[in-house]
């Protein structure tokens, strides 16, 4: 658990000290947002605009309920933070809504755009993406925090049935 822990700590201080927003996950997260678009668009057009972030979403969600079903602490910790890393890089692309300077991958619309601009809310793109990051923040270090605990508790009972 500790080791898992400082692997955490590494990937935090990396993801806060990342200059372009783009890490090495963020390639993984990309094939499943693009599948997403795939697998959803098969239930019609909307589904098929919110099967990006769905599908982005739905993968690390998938991978914590496997590894929590084997109450395997380490690895559901580092799934919660996977699925929380999507929220910063979701709110990057929420942020880019009325600019769209990102390079899409899956070429055509901007898929927040377009979301925002149904909603009504295109104007508020900055606001809604700081929001979006600070859920994934909190959610990463909830997770992170979670592992701490488990590993104190643990140690602590541990503790109390040597003596």
């Amino acid at each position: 658990m500790v080791t898992g822990s400082i692997v955490l700590a590494w990937f935090f201080f990396f993801l806060k000290a990342d200059e372009d927003g783009f890490l090495f996950l963020d390639h993984v997260n990309l094939v499943f947002h693009e599948a997403g678009h795939v697998i959803f668009g098969l239930l019609g057009s909307t589904l098929e605009l919110y099967g990006g972030t769905m599908g982005q979403l739905a993968m690390p969600a998938i991978v914590w309920m496997a590894v929590w079903r084997q109450r395997d602490t380490v690895a559901c910790a580092i799934a919660g933070v996977w699925f929380f890393e999507n929220f910063v890089n979701i709110a990057r692309y929420v942020a880019d809504a009325r600019e769209q300077v990102l390079p899409l991958a899956g070429g055509g619309a901007h898929d927040w755009a377009e979301i925002l601009a149904r909603w009504g809310l295109l104007m508020s793109d900055q606001l809604i993406a700081q929001r979006v990051a600070l859920v994934g923040w909190v959610g990463m270090v909830a997770s992170w925090g979670w592992l701490g605990w488990h590993w104190w508790s643990r140690s602590r009972s541990d503790d109390t049935s040597v003596s």
